[in-house]
């Protein structure tokens, strides 16, 4: 079992039987639903409508700008 605070990636079945994913903060997890804090929110995710599951690395620093410094 996945344990909350760890990032992680969710594939889920939506109601039309797409899926899609749900990518951030594992919050909680029970024998029924997983609750993701991602980044279009917290979403709460019913264990039967999973696909797939796994922890996945700390997202990516952001990048420092890499303008030039302007010659006029």
């Amino acid at each position: 079992m996945i344990e909350p605070g760890i990032r992680v990636v969710v594939r889920y079945r939506l109601p039309d039987g797409r899926a899609t994913d749900a990518l951030g903060t594992l919050l909680s997890a029970d024998a029924t639903q997983l609750v993701v804090d991602g980044k279009r929110g917290v979403e709460t995710i019913a264990v039967s409508d999973i696909i797939a599951a796994k922890e996945v690395p700390p997202a990516p620093e952001p990048r420092a700008s890499m303008r030039r410094p302007s010659t006029s």
